[in-house]
């Protein structure tokens, strides 16, 4: 078999696909990338089991055939590569995979490419539409707060539940929980899946900037995404998840307002002096002003902002992780955000002060006892 490629467009398809491949994987032969040629279109298939990449190239080739070649070596040396033809030669007999370029010839040991696993299929799937800034958009705000608890699996990746009107995006680690809701992405039929956490990371580094369609579709064991030249199929999580509505305090009478910048710089230089074990800051609210305060008695640390904001209900003083405040304010990107809180030991809420007229963000944190210093 002998096809003939440009070093930099075959680059730019391994790379898309490469974060799948781990080292030491349960399988030796997942150390590879699966190339199958038919009809001189090249289809590149990177899997660690539980997801799968797939990308395809037209290459010149006059015969179909596969073989399984080694993913590292490859990428390294395409990437050391100047952009120009190459061409692949492969023995069928000795898996003897051979590249020609303007610079030299490279030989690697190839694998027979039955010995790769069959790419799982979704049969019986439900199907829903959207775009990538929208699924991007959806992954970002929610994938920071996914658990790396694998005692509790379900809240290790992003549960979307679709519905007739709107598709829902949720993740918590059980300390805070950030439901991202799109009113423009809809399915006929009521469904929910749970996808895990490292295949929304690839797919986050895998969607172009440019806003192109996604298709998505799924069953009860798989998901399949598909854009551009692009498909990625991952194993779902298949436990329930926690029932998230309930732990979203309905009745908020204290309402802040305040600029989204101000307070997160803030944050980030109180934290600096907040116990390293609880990251415990005091935000108290008396009138049109928040008194932001930390400490760290081991130390002797401490530090105090005063910032203004607008202030609707009672004086309030509640306790917080500053990194989790941190990292989810930072997700946001509107000017001005509002914080609703209920009492000092129930969870406070964040969200946006003008929402996107196709999305709704919420989230939710866990309050740090003030009397809790370590």
């Amino acid at each position: 078999m002998k096809f003939i490629v440009s070093s930099s467009a075959l680059l730019k398809q391994l790379s898309a696909i490469n974060g799948v491949v781990t080292t030491n994987p349960v399988v030796p032969i997942l150390e590879n990338f699966l190339f199958e040629i038919q009809d001189s279109v090249l289809t590149i298939t990177a899997s660690d089991l539980q997801t799968s990449m797939i990308t395809e190239i037209h290459v010149e080739a006059k015969e179909d055939g596969n073989i399984a070649v080694p993913a590292r070596i490859l990428i390294e040396t395409l990437k050391n590569l100047p952009e120009q033809p190459v061409t692949f030669s492969i023995d069928h007999d000795t898996y003897a995979v051979e590249i020609s370029s303007d610079n030299g010839r490279y030989r690697l040991a190839g694998e027979n490419a039955t010995d790769f696993p069959k790419i799982p299929t979704v049969s019986n799937a439900t199907t829903v539409d959207m775009s990538t800034e929208v699924l991007a958009s959806a992954v970002s705000n929610t994938i920071f707060a996914t658990s790396s608890d694998e005692l509790r699996p379900a809240m290790t990746g992003v549960y979307i539940n679709l519905s007739p009107t709107n598709t829902t995006f949720v993740a918590t680690d059980g300390h805070r929980l950030i439901r991202y809701r799109r009113v423009d992405v809809a399915s006929s039929s009521a469904a929910s899946l749970i996808i895990p956490r490292k295949a929304l990371n690839l797919l986050k580094s895998t969607l172009p900037s440019e806003n192109v369609p996604v298709t998505v579709e799924f069953n009860q064991s798989n998901a399949y995404f598909k854009f551009n030249s692009i498909k990625m199929i991952c194993r779902l999580i298949d436990e329930r998840f926690p029932d998230y509505e309930n732990v979203i305090p309905a009745d908020n009478p204290n309402l802040m307002t305040i600029d989204r910048s101000e307070i997160l710089s803030s944050l980030r230089r109180i934290a600096i002096y907040a116990n390293k074990t609880t990251h415990q800051v005091r935000l108290k609210l008396t009138g049109s002003e928040l008194l932001i305060s930390a400490e760290d008695l081991d130390f002797s640390n401490e530090a105090n902002e005063r910032l203004s904001c607008e202030h609707d209900g009672e004086d309030i003083e509640i306790g917080f992780n500053a990194k989790f405040l941190v990292e989810m304010l930072n997700n946001l990107s509107c000017k001005e955000v509002t914080l609703k809180f209920s009492a000092p030991n129930r969870a406070g809420l964040i969200v946006p002060a003008e929402q996107d007229e196709n999305e709704d963000i919420l989230m939710l944190v866990m309050p740090v006892m003030l009397n809790n210093y370590v």
